[in-house]
Protein backbone atom coordinates (compact mmCIF):
# COMPACT_ATOMS: atom_id res chain seq x y z
CA UNK A 1 0.00 0.00 0.00
CA UNK A 2 2.86 2.39 0.85
CA UNK A 3 4.45 1.70 -2.54
CA UNK A 4 1.14 2.43 -4.21
CA UNK A 5 0.86 5.79 -2.42
CA UNK A 6 4.43 6.71 -3.32
CA UNK A 7 3.87 5.75 -6.93
CA UNK A 8 0.70 7.82 -7.10
CA UNK A 9 2.36 10.83 -5.53
CA UNK A 10 5.28 10.50 -7.92
CA UNK A 11 2.84 10.44 -10.81
CA UNK A 12 1.08 13.56 -9.49
CA UNK A 13 4.39 15.37 -9.15
CA UNK A 14 5.38 14.33 -12.66
CA UNK A 15 2.16 15.76 -14.04
CA UNK A 16 2.66 19.02 -12.15
CA UNK A 17 6.25 19.47 -13.26
CA UNK A 18 5.24 18.98 -16.87
CA UNK A 19 2.45 21.49 -16.44
CA UNK A 20 4.52 24.43 -15.21
CA UNK A 21 4.13 27.35 -17.56
CA UNK A 22 0.50 26.63 -18.45
CA UNK A 23 -1.64 29.55 -17.31
CA UNK A 24 -5.09 28.11 -18.05
CA UNK A 25 -6.87 25.02 -16.80
CA UNK A 26 -6.32 22.17 -19.23
CA UNK A 27 -6.12 18.40 -19.43
CA UNK A 28 -3.19 18.11 -17.02
CA UNK A 29 -5.26 19.36 -14.08
CA UNK A 30 -7.95 16.77 -14.75
CA UNK A 31 -5.26 14.06 -14.70
CA UNK A 32 -3.97 15.41 -11.41
CA UNK A 33 -7.44 15.28 -9.92
CA UNK A 34 -7.93 11.72 -11.12
CA UNK A 35 -4.60 10.67 -9.66
CA UNK A 36 -5.46 12.35 -6.36
CA UNK A 37 -8.82 10.64 -6.29
CA UNK A 38 -7.12 7.28 -6.74
CA UNK A 39 -4.83 8.06 -3.81
CA UNK A 40 -7.75 8.93 -1.53
CA UNK A 41 -10.20 6.31 -2.73
CA UNK A 42 -9.47 3.84 0.03
CA UNK A 43 -12.29 3.80 2.59
CA UNK A 44 -11.38 5.12 5.99
CA UNK A 45 -12.55 3.41 9.14
CA UNK A 46 -13.27 5.10 12.47
CA UNK A 47 -9.74 4.52 13.77
CA UNK A 48 -8.15 6.04 10.66
CA UNK A 49 -10.41 9.12 10.82
CA UNK A 50 -9.57 9.76 14.47
CA UNK A 51 -5.85 9.45 13.75
CA UNK A 52 -5.88 12.16 11.09
CA UNK A 53 -4.15 15.23 12.54
CA UNK A 54 -5.68 18.68 12.40
CA UNK A 55 -4.27 20.78 9.55
CA UNK A 56 -3.35 23.60 11.97
CA UNK A 57 -2.88 22.73 15.63
CA UNK A 58 -2.08 26.10 17.26
CA UNK A 59 -3.97 26.59 20.53
CA UNK A 60 -3.67 28.91 23.50
CA UNK A 61 -1.39 26.32 25.10
CA UNK A 62 1.19 27.34 22.48
CA UNK A 63 1.19 30.94 23.71
CA UNK A 64 4.29 31.83 25.72
CA UNK A 65 2.91 34.13 28.40
CA UNK A 66 6.29 34.81 30.02
CA UNK A 67 6.99 38.54 29.88
CA UNK A 68 3.43 39.42 28.81
CA UNK A 69 1.90 42.62 30.14
CA UNK A 70 -1.61 43.75 30.92
CA UNK A 71 -3.05 46.49 28.68
CA UNK A 72 -2.19 49.41 30.98
CA UNK A 73 1.28 48.18 31.90
CA UNK A 74 2.67 49.88 28.79
CA UNK A 75 1.83 53.53 28.12
CA UNK A 76 1.13 53.92 24.42
CA UNK A 77 2.30 57.21 22.91
CA UNK A 78 3.26 58.72 19.56
CA UNK A 79 1.87 55.79 17.56
CA UNK A 80 2.84 55.74 13.88
CA UNK A 81 1.66 53.63 10.93
CA UNK A 82 3.51 50.32 10.86
CA UNK A 83 3.25 50.12 7.07
CA UNK A 84 5.51 53.20 6.72
CA UNK A 85 8.48 51.31 8.12
CA UNK A 86 11.07 50.03 5.64
CA UNK A 87 10.03 46.82 3.89
CA UNK A 88 12.16 43.73 4.44
CA UNK A 89 13.48 41.98 1.33
CA UNK A 90 11.98 38.68 2.47
CA UNK A 91 8.61 39.81 3.85
CA UNK A 92 7.29 42.21 6.46
CA UNK A 93 8.73 45.38 7.94
CA UNK A 94 12.04 46.35 9.55
CA UNK A 95 11.23 47.58 13.05
CA UNK A 96 12.47 50.80 14.62
CA UNK A 97 12.21 52.10 18.18
CA UNK A 98 8.73 53.22 19.25
CA UNK A 99 5.02 52.40 18.87
CA UNK A 100 3.45 51.32 15.58
CA UNK A 101 0.09 50.06 14.44
CA UNK A 102 -1.86 49.10 11.35
CA UNK A 103 -5.18 47.46 10.55
CA UNK A 104 -4.59 44.48 8.29
CA UNK A 105 -6.42 41.71 6.52
CA UNK A 106 -6.76 38.67 8.75
CA UNK A 107 -8.23 35.21 8.29
CA UNK A 108 -10.12 32.70 10.38
CA UNK A 109 -8.10 29.51 10.89
CA UNK A 110 -10.63 27.48 12.86
CA UNK A 111 -14.04 26.56 11.49
CA UNK A 112 -17.00 25.91 13.78
CA UNK A 113 -16.06 28.61 16.30
CA UNK A 114 -17.32 32.01 17.43
CA UNK A 115 -16.21 35.23 15.78
CA UNK A 116 -14.13 37.60 17.93
CA UNK A 117 -16.23 39.74 20.26
CA UNK A 118 -15.60 42.70 22.56
CA UNK A 119 -13.50 41.70 25.54
CA UNK A 120 -11.82 38.70 23.94
CA UNK A 121 -8.15 38.44 24.80
CA UNK A 122 -5.80 37.54 21.94
CA UNK A 123 -2.09 36.81 22.20
CA UNK A 124 0.66 35.90 19.76
CA UNK A 125 1.37 32.27 18.85
CA UNK A 126 3.17 30.76 15.84
CA UNK A 127 1.38 28.80 13.13
CA UNK A 128 1.78 25.10 13.93
CA UNK A 129 0.55 21.88 12.36
CA UNK A 130 1.05 19.63 9.30
CA UNK A 131 -0.19 22.31 6.87
CA UNK A 132 1.61 25.29 8.43
CA UNK A 133 3.97 25.72 5.45
CA UNK A 134 1.02 25.76 3.04
CA UNK A 135 -0.89 28.33 5.10
CA UNK A 136 2.18 30.56 5.45
CA UNK A 137 2.85 30.27 1.70
CA UNK A 138 -0.70 31.43 0.96
CA UNK A 139 -0.43 34.39 3.34
CA UNK A 140 2.86 35.44 1.71
CA UNK A 141 1.56 34.93 -1.81
CA UNK A 142 -1.58 37.05 -1.35
CA UNK A 143 0.49 40.26 -1.34
CA UNK A 144 1.61 39.47 -4.88
CA UNK A 145 -1.96 38.83 -6.08
CA UNK A 146 -4.13 41.83 -5.15
CA UNK A 147 -6.57 40.74 -7.86
CA UNK A 148 -7.74 37.84 -5.67
CA UNK A 149 -10.61 38.73 -3.35
CA UNK A 150 -10.15 38.29 0.40
CA UNK A 151 -13.26 36.10 0.54
CA UNK A 152 -11.75 33.69 -2.01
CA UNK A 153 -8.56 33.42 0.04
CA UNK A 154 -10.61 32.80 3.18
CA UNK A 155 -12.52 30.00 1.45
CA UNK A 156 -9.23 28.38 0.43
CA UNK A 157 -7.94 28.57 4.01
CA UNK A 158 -11.18 27.08 5.36
CA UNK A 159 -10.86 24.34 2.76
CA UNK A 160 -7.34 23.50 3.94
CA UNK A 161 -8.33 23.70 7.62
CA UNK A 162 -11.21 21.33 6.83
CA UNK A 163 -8.66 18.86 5.39
CA UNK A 164 -10.35 18.62 1.99
CA UNK A 165 -8.37 16.67 -0.59
CA UNK A 166 -7.16 18.63 -3.61
CA UNK A 167 -8.88 15.99 -5.76
CA UNK A 168 -12.18 17.39 -4.44
CA UNK A 169 -11.38 21.04 -5.20
CA UNK A 170 -13.49 22.65 -7.91
CA UNK A 171 -14.52 26.04 -9.20
CA UNK A 172 -13.10 29.21 -7.66
CA UNK A 173 -11.38 27.53 -4.72
CA UNK A 174 -9.35 25.40 -7.12
CA UNK A 175 -8.45 28.44 -9.22
CA UNK A 176 -7.34 30.33 -6.09
CA UNK A 177 -5.19 27.41 -4.93
CA UNK A 178 -3.50 27.05 -8.30
CA UNK A 179 -2.73 30.79 -8.40
CA UNK A 180 -1.32 31.09 -4.88
CA UNK A 181 0.53 27.77 -4.52
CA UNK A 182 3.25 26.05 -6.50
CA UNK A 183 2.61 22.66 -8.12
CA UNK A 184 4.69 20.91 -5.48
CA UNK A 185 2.76 22.66 -2.69
CA UNK A 186 -0.51 21.53 -4.25
CA UNK A 187 0.55 17.90 -3.97
CA UNK A 188 0.73 18.39 -0.21
CA UNK A 189 -3.03 18.95 -0.17
CA UNK A 190 -3.60 15.21 -0.65
CA UNK A 191 -1.58 13.43 2.03
CA UNK A 192 -3.13 13.47 5.50
CA UNK A 193 -6.40 14.97 4.27
CA UNK A 194 -9.93 13.59 4.57
CA UNK A 195 -12.63 13.06 1.99
CA UNK A 196 -16.29 13.73 2.74
CA UNK A 197 -17.31 11.42 5.58
CA UNK A 198 -20.66 9.63 5.34
CA UNK A 199 -23.15 10.59 8.05
CA UNK A 200 -22.85 7.32 9.98
CA UNK A 201 -19.05 7.52 10.19
CA UNK A 202 -19.21 11.24 10.96
CA UNK A 203 -21.49 10.66 13.94
CA UNK A 204 -19.38 7.80 15.28
CA UNK A 205 -16.19 9.82 15.01
CA UNK A 206 -17.83 12.90 16.53
CA UNK A 207 -19.04 10.90 19.55
CA UNK A 208 -15.46 9.83 20.29
CA UNK A 209 -14.14 13.39 20.33
CA UNK A 210 -14.10 15.85 23.26
CA UNK A 211 -17.17 18.09 23.34
CA UNK A 212 -14.96 21.15 22.83
CA UNK A 213 -13.96 20.07 19.30
CA UNK A 214 -17.12 18.36 18.08
CA UNK A 215 -18.60 21.49 16.46
CA UNK A 216 -15.35 22.18 14.58
CA UNK A 217 -15.15 18.56 13.40
CA UNK A 218 -18.70 18.66 12.03
CA UNK A 219 -18.14 22.09 10.46
CA UNK A 220 -15.06 20.78 8.64
CA UNK A 221 -17.01 17.88 7.14
CA UNK A 222 -19.75 20.27 5.96
CA UNK A 223 -17.09 22.47 4.35
CA UNK A 224 -15.60 19.44 2.57
CA UNK A 225 -19.07 18.67 1.18
CA UNK A 226 -19.44 22.21 -0.15
CA UNK A 227 -15.97 22.19 -1.67
CA UNK A 228 -16.72 18.94 -3.46
CA UNK A 229 -20.07 20.26 -4.75
CA UNK A 230 -18.36 23.27 -6.31
CA UNK A 231 -21.47 25.46 -6.23
CA UNK A 232 -21.60 26.83 -2.68
CA UNK A 233 -21.36 30.55 -2.02
CA UNK A 234 -19.08 32.27 0.47
CA UNK A 235 -22.09 33.07 2.66
CA UNK A 236 -23.12 29.40 2.77
CA UNK A 237 -19.64 28.30 3.81
CA UNK A 238 -19.38 31.10 6.35
CA UNK A 239 -22.52 29.81 8.11
CA UNK A 240 -20.69 26.58 8.93
CA UNK A 241 -17.36 28.20 9.70
CA UNK A 242 -18.70 30.93 12.01
CA UNK A 243 -21.01 30.01 14.90
CA UNK A 244 -23.68 32.56 15.75
CA UNK A 245 -23.36 34.19 19.16
CA UNK A 246 -20.24 34.81 21.20
CA UNK A 247 -17.90 32.93 23.49
CA UNK A 248 -17.53 34.07 27.10
CA UNK A 249 -14.37 36.13 27.57
CA UNK A 250 -11.62 34.97 29.96
CA UNK A 251 -11.00 37.53 32.67
CA UNK A 252 -7.37 36.50 33.18
CA UNK A 253 -6.48 37.50 29.60
CA UNK A 254 -8.23 40.82 28.87
CA UNK A 255 -8.47 42.41 25.47
CA UNK A 256 -5.31 44.38 24.69
CA UNK A 257 -2.89 42.09 26.53
CA UNK A 258 0.69 42.52 25.26
CA UNK A 259 2.67 39.43 24.23
CA UNK A 260 6.46 39.52 24.41
CA UNK A 261 7.41 38.24 20.97
CA UNK A 262 10.36 35.81 20.75
CA UNK A 263 12.23 38.52 18.80
CA UNK A 264 12.03 40.92 21.74
CA UNK A 265 9.26 43.38 20.82
CA UNK A 266 5.71 43.49 22.20
CA UNK A 267 2.61 42.87 20.10
CA UNK A 268 -1.11 42.98 20.75
CA UNK A 269 -4.26 42.46 18.69
CA UNK A 270 -7.68 44.11 18.42
CA UNK A 271 -9.85 42.13 15.95
CA UNK A 272 -12.81 43.61 14.06
CA UNK A 273 -14.69 40.43 13.27
CA UNK A 274 -12.32 37.87 11.77
CA UNK A 275 -11.39 39.64 8.53
CA UNK A 276 -9.64 42.70 10.01
CA UNK A 277 -7.25 43.04 12.93
CA UNK A 278 -5.58 46.14 14.35
CA UNK A 279 -2.04 45.19 15.34
CA UNK A 280 0.03 47.32 17.71
CA UNK A 281 3.78 46.91 18.11
CA UNK A 282 6.00 48.33 20.84
CA UNK A 283 9.74 48.25 20.13
CA UNK A 284 11.84 49.11 23.21
CA UNK A 285 14.86 51.35 22.68
CA UNK A 286 17.11 48.73 24.28
CA UNK A 287 16.16 46.16 21.63
CA UNK A 288 17.25 48.36 18.73
CA UNK A 289 20.38 49.47 20.61
CA UNK A 290 21.67 45.90 20.36
CA UNK A 291 22.22 46.50 16.63
CA UNK A 292 20.30 43.48 15.41
CA UNK A 293 17.83 43.88 12.55
CA UNK A 294 14.34 43.00 13.83
CA UNK A 295 11.67 42.16 11.25
CA UNK A 296 7.93 42.01 11.83
CA UNK A 297 6.59 39.40 9.40
CA UNK A 298 2.98 38.61 10.28
CA UNK A 299 2.60 35.64 7.93
CA UNK A 300 3.83 33.22 10.60
CA UNK A 301 1.67 34.79 13.31
CA UNK A 302 -1.65 33.78 14.80
CA UNK A 303 -3.67 36.05 17.05
CA UNK A 304 -4.66 33.24 19.38
CA UNK A 305 -7.76 33.57 21.58
CA UNK A 306 -7.57 32.75 25.25
CA UNK A 307 -11.07 31.35 24.88
CA UNK A 308 -10.84 28.11 22.91
CA UNK A 309 -14.36 28.65 21.53
CA UNK A 310 -13.23 31.69 19.54
CA UNK A 311 -11.35 31.82 16.24
CA UNK A 312 -7.63 31.75 15.63
CA UNK A 313 -6.79 34.66 13.36
CA UNK A 314 -3.98 34.39 10.81
CA UNK A 315 -2.23 37.72 10.33
CA UNK A 316 -0.88 39.35 7.17
CA UNK A 317 1.42 42.19 6.13
CA UNK A 318 -1.37 43.78 4.07
CA UNK A 319 -2.64 47.09 5.49
CA UNK A 320 -6.24 48.13 4.91
CA UNK A 321 -6.69 51.68 3.59
CA UNK A 322 -3.08 52.80 4.12
CA UNK A 323 -2.19 56.50 3.89
CA UNK A 324 1.23 56.67 2.32
CA UNK A 325 1.26 60.47 2.20
CA UNK A 326 2.03 60.51 5.95
CA UNK A 327 5.68 61.06 6.82
CA UNK A 328 7.33 58.71 9.33
CA UNK A 329 8.62 60.80 12.25
CA UNK A 330 11.06 58.23 13.59
CA UNK A 331 14.52 58.02 12.05
CA UNK A 332 15.18 54.39 11.20
CA UNK A 333 18.85 54.82 10.38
Amino acid sequence: MKNLKLTTLTFILFLFCNAIGHAQFSGWKQKVLEAGAALGSQKLGLAEVLKKPAAITTSFEDVDRDGSKFPNDITVKNVQPLYLLPKATTAGYILCEGFYEMTTKSYCLKAGTYAPSKGDGYMYAPILGPQKDIVIAILKSTEKHPEIQQNDIQVLLWTIIARARFADYSGQVKATAVTLLTPIQLTQLEGGMLGVLPKSLMEKAKSKLPATVQDAFEAENNIRKMVASGNSSFAEMEKYAIIAGMAAARTDVPSGTWTLHPDGYYVRYDPFGYSRTKVQIYVPKELIAKGKTIIYDATDDIACPANTGSQRLAQTNEPINPKYDIVLKTSCQ
